[in-house]
């Protein structure tokens, strides 16, 4: 029996009654796309109180039309009772073309959160309607991924945040390589064959839409300078880093520098990763950026960076030390030793076992279905669990968390949150061309917990980019509300604190993106809080 405060997670799919596998459609040629497929979105769509889960899906080779349902992408309702049922169909969510990645999100301010789907191909903005059905608006909402002059780009990724703080949401596109089926060149060593680097690749632009708070958006890629910043973007994650009021964006990419797009509050961006020192790691490399999440792990105030990468490289960490200066502390924090035989796509930063502290989750896979072949090193992994000892270092975990932690799976995207509101975090992890995983945290340890749901009244209906500030007896802690995180997926909004042996919250600080500040005083634990945006 592992110990009590073991973090614990069980995988429950068999007894989920979800029946999806996320198609790739493998072929001879190796398209780059078709090993970066894979997101999830968990997102409440009818407002019951259970999270949901939505699954995006490849598509037949070489149309990249979904041509039969084994590709569509899959909506499965929350029962309530460990339980989900595929009610795709009813919802109009199969959706067209290579899918790739989802953000979620109220664009309308309605109460009904809202759906983006990223793909190779094309990319849909899903209204919904509040019924339970979603209608394609990507036409009338000016949202189709579509660059003047370039076509339609392959998009990995989009996130959701109010940029401009008007009370709506704005998106922001990740897009990819400049990447055309029938010019691309098979690559591969000594006759077998293996998907291209993205290094033999030009990038491409990213997208900004701007939400005119009338179900239409505006590209506002160029005056904004956003478009000028050309990389290979694969995550986003959003946060304020220097407290100025207005949401940054930090974008890994795949063997090219990372950006960190610092806001500069009148509708502009400025790249300063460089300066900031998250471009390239402490040793002066860029990596294969895939994954990412901007979150506070020290419960400093400030949030830190997290990136997933490839073999070889480490998983970096940059602790954000104020005035607009990271530190690649990741061979203090123990990741390097604990992940430069890795290779992760999906990435988390929360509070797996409420010890008041966030820890980190990775969902693993090599690149190349025939890793073995070529390179000599397993295809599929276990995912990574790496908990925080509290001083900014990390202890593996991974082989601890329960049995069928331990299975290997060709893991790409990954999101997080309360599946069954029992204060514990748990996590829904896609694999190519098989199951996806849905991670019940089983942890029980006694620790207390508090969940808050936003609800927006000035700032966007969402709450997303409220930052929060919790004070208990055992210290603070800060978070903020975002479901951009990790790889091409989308994790709950709501926010989430672990509060240890506290079972009291003397203050809760909330920091609105309308710049309304609210706090509340003597808040009891172990609960789901609804808090919704004061007057002043």
């Amino acid at each position: 029996m592992p110990a009590a405060e073991a973090i614990q997670f069980e995988n429950l799919i068999a007894q989920s009654k979800i029946r999806f596998t996320l198609k790739n459609s493998l072929s001879p040629q190796r398209y780059t796309f078709e090993t970066m497929a894979g997101g999830v979105a968990l997102f409440d769509y009818n407002n019951d109180g259970l999270l949901d889960i939505f699954f995006t899906n490849g598509a037949e080779i070489p149309s990249l039309e979904k041509t039969n349902p084994s590709y569509w992408n899959r909506l499965f309702r929350n029962n309530g009772d460990g339980t989900f049922t595929d009610v795709t169909e009813k919802a109009g969510l199969a959706g067209i073309g290579y899918s790739m990645g989802v953000a979620a999100g109220d664009y309308d301010n309605d109460g009904f959160v809202d759906l983006y789907v990223t793909g190779v191909n094309r990319n849909q903005l899903f209204h919904n309607n509040g019924d339970g059905t979603f209608t394609d608006v990507t036409a009338k909402a000016g949202v189709s991924g579509v660059i003047p002059g370039y076509g339609k780009a392959w998009s990995i990724t989009a996130g959701w945040f109010d940029y401009n703080n008007d009370g709506h949401l704005d998106l922001f596109v990740v897009n990819y390589l400049d990447y055309n089926m029938k010019t691309a060149k098979l690559c591969g060593t000594q006759g077998i064959p293996a998907y291209c680097s993205p290094i033999d690749f030009l990038g491409t632009p990213n997208i900004l839409y701007r939400n005119n708070g009338d179900g239409t958006f505006t590209d506002v890629s160029q005056q904004s300078h956003i478009s000028q910043y050309v990389g290979k973007g694969m995550g986003i994650s959003f946060a304020d880093y220097d407290n100025d009021g207005f949401p940054d964006v930090f974008i890994s990419n795949d063997t090219f520098q990372n950006y960190l797009l610092h806001n500069n509050g009148d509708g502009t961006f400025t790249e300063v990763g460089l300066l900031a020192g998250v471009a390239y790691t402490g040793f002066g490399n860029a990596v294969a950026g895939m994954g990412t999440d901007f979150r506070d792990l020290d419960n400093d105030g400030k949030p830190d960076i997290f990136e997933t990468a490839m073999f070889g490289e480490g998983f970096p960490l940059y602790r954000n030390m104020g005035a607009g200066q990271f530190q690649d502390v990741t061979g203090a924090s123990g990741l390097t030793r604990f992940t430069s035989r890795l290779t992760a796509w999906g990435a988390g930063a929360f509070d797996f076992d409420n010890d008041g502290w966030k820890d980190l989750f990775t969902a693993n896979s090599d690149i190349l279905d025939n890793s073995m072949e070529l390179a000599h090193r397993p295809y599929a992994l276990p995912n990574g669990l790496f908990r925080n000892m509290g001083n900014l270092t990390f202890e593996d975990v991974s082989a601890k968390a329960g049995a069928s932690f331990q299975v290997p799976g060709a893991h790409r995207g990954a999101a997080f949150g309360d599946l069954n509101n029992d204060g514990n975090i748990d996590a829904v992890v896609t694999n190519l061309n098989g199951p996806p995983e849905i991670w019940i945290n089983r942890t029980a340890n006694g620790n207390h917990w508090i969940i808050l749901s936003l609800i927006g009244v000035k700032s966007n209906h969402d709450g997303l980019g409220t930052k929060v500030k919790i004070t208990t007896a055992l210290g603070a802690q800060y978070n903020q509300a975002t479901t951009a995180v990790g790889l091409n997926s989308s994790s709950d909004k709501r926010v989430h604190f672990g509060l240890g042996a506290a079972t009291m919250i003397d203050r809760i600080e909330l920091a609105w993106p309308s710049g309304i500040r609210q706090v509340l005083t003597n808040v009891k634990a172990d609960q789901i809080l609804t808090v919704k945006e004061s007057s002043r």
